[in-house]
């Protein structure tokens, strides 16, 4: 994954999708690619038709109890990106809660890209 723009592939999967868009960002935010053990979740593939290299992650596997070490912050803010680019149902009372003020403004942040608010600040 070296030579692999992972953030320019990670944006190309969630092309044409605000929500899966909105978690692509989370992901980069967060520095998610520059782990490991996150990196073995994801799958570089040429994408159909543009020939874009596009990075689809394992988002069941990436949120499974005992997968990746986690600490508690890391581990809600994993729980909302896969919420929206999966659909993976997320209590957001337990996800937020605890949030450093960073990751609050990111998780918001993505809500609102998601909903199409892109210049909400």
């Amino acid at each position: 994954m070296n030579s692999i723009d992972m953030d320019g592939a990670l944006r190309a999967h969630a092309a044409g999708s605000l929500a899966a868009m909105a978690a692509a960002e989370l992901l980069i935010a967060g520095c998610w690619t520059e782990r490991g053990d996150f990196a073995g979740l994801v799958t570089v593939t040429a994408g159909p038709g543009s020939g874009l290299t596009a990075a689809v992650v394992d988002w069941e596997a990436a949120v499974a109890p005992g997968g990746l070490c986690l600490s508690g912050g890391e581990r809600r803010m994993l729980q909302v990106t896969a919420s929206l680019a999966a659909g993976i149902p997320v209590d957001l009372r337990d996800a937020v809660t605890g949030l450093d003020a960073r990751n609050a403004r990111l998780v918001a942040g993505a809500v609102l890209a998601a909903s199409g608010h892109r210049d909400a600040s």
